[in-house]
């Protein structure tokens, strides 16, 4: 369901002061004066097709910020979220992200689209901002810049995740893989591909293309896929089209098993596709209903935003979450002085404890897979400890 953006304006407390001028920041405030609010970016999709998935993101953090604030704030200073829309779009992304230079941030959080996060990284690495980001490509921390962080798996490992499943419980013997020339859907078609082939899980790849975003109409690709005989669909794009192939392929009596990427794992391909939906498989980290820790945070997001929170909102609330800690830490808002905080960091969250590494990627995440059973995503398939698939309870 797509939810209605919500973005309550934080309270900024002001403290008295005696004269006109004022106070100057004390050493253990570095950054700012102690009444200021500490800001924090957020850059996301919140137009287009992916504005359910920013939005969602923008909730989570809202939550987040506000959690923080009822405890106290940070540095005994309130958080203020400064949320701009990067719209999926590389140039959207640079111009969001050079118009948040100017607002005193400390860090930002969000990065749902790869094509987006990657320029905005850019523009923010240059004046030492940190940026914790949900997107999944591998160059979003391999380019070696010391102040991107990523809060979620890579498109390589969960390729390879991916083909493995796709082999072994799928049983997929011909396979079509489709994506829509994003950077994370072609980068996590291209990633599986590669791993069928580095692995020699015997896969055959009879069809590998890409659709056009934003379209009504797919079934000129289904045909293609279904003229090549292949016994499984392995899609990699965004939710808004997984929902249209998922009930188009089967008004078509498309045969081949129907299987998704880690951003068809929203509750719109559900809702779009309707019935035809039971039975669709992602590849994906485990959702928020499927954390142990997140009962509290589903009711919270619930009764405040009217709708479930969405399958990437624990992991960007927990980045809100530890980017607030980073500022605590350092005892500072320098956002160069968070950024070392934040390398450093190991702390626990809704989504389990959380450390970088060199690159700034995740030192644990794992993916599993969910399966639409009764018109809800639920537990499938995840590798156990001896190698083997066992049921994701």
């Amino acid at each position: 369901m797509i939810a209605r953006l919500f973005v309550g304006v934080l309270a900024v407390i002001i403290m008295g002061c005696g004269g006109d001028s004022d106070p100057p920041a004390t050493s253990s405030e570095k950054g700012g004066r102690p009444q200021d609010a500490i800001k924090i970016g957020f850059l996301g999709p919140l137009s287009g097709d992916n504005a359910s998935s920013g939005t969602d993101l923008l909730n989570a953090a809202t939550l987040a910020a506000d959690e923080i604030n009822e405890a106290g704030g940070v540095l005994g200073r309130q958080i203020e979220l400064v949320p701009v829309d990067d719209a999926c779009d590389p140039a959207t992304a640079t111009a969001a992200a050079e118009k948040m230079l100017g607002t005193g941030i400390v860090g930002v959080t969000g990065g749902y689209c790869s094509g987006a996060a990657i320029p905005a990284s850019d523009v923010l690495h240059r004046h030492g901002i940190p940026y914790i980001v949900m997107a999944t490509n591998p160059a979003v921390t391999e380019r070696g810049l010391n102040t991107v962080f990523r809060n979620v798996g890579r498109d390589d490992r969960q390729g390879v995740f991916a083909a493995k499943f796709l082999a072994g419980p799928a049983e997929a013997r011909k396979l079509a893989i489709l994506h829509n020339d994003s950077t994370y859907a072609k980068g996590l078609a291209e990633h599986t591909r590669t791993a069928n082939g580095d692995l020699e899980l015997g896969m055959e790849i009879v069809f590998f293309d890409a659709i056009a975003s934003g379209q009504p109409d797919y079934r000129a690709a289904l045909r293609r896929v279904q003229q090549s005989g292949a016994d499984t669909l392995y899609f990699t794009g965004y939710a808004a089209e997984a929902g249209i192939i998922v009930r188009q392929a089967k008004e078509l009596g498309l045969a081949a098993r129907l299987i998704g990427g880690d951003a068809t794992n929203e509750p719109i391909v559900i809702k779009t596709a309707g019935p035809a939906s039971e039975g669709y498989i992602v590849t994906t980290a485990p959702l928020p209903e499927f954390l142990p820790g997140a009962t509290t945070f589903i009711t919270a997001y619930t009764e405040r935003f009217g709708t479930e929170p969405g399958p990437f909102s624990v992991y960007e609330y927990d980045a809100v979450k530890l980017l607030a800690n980073a500022v605590t830490q350092a005892v500072s808002t320098d956002p160069k002085d968070v950024g070392e905080a934040l390398r450093r960091t190991r702390s626990g969250g809704i989504t389990g404890e959380v450390a970088f590494d060199a690159k700034g990627d995740r030192e644990t995440i794992f993916h599993l897979t969910a399966i639409v059973r009764d018109g809800k995503f639920r537990p499938h398939k995840k590798l156990g400890a001896s190698g083997t698939w066992v049921d994701a309870l």
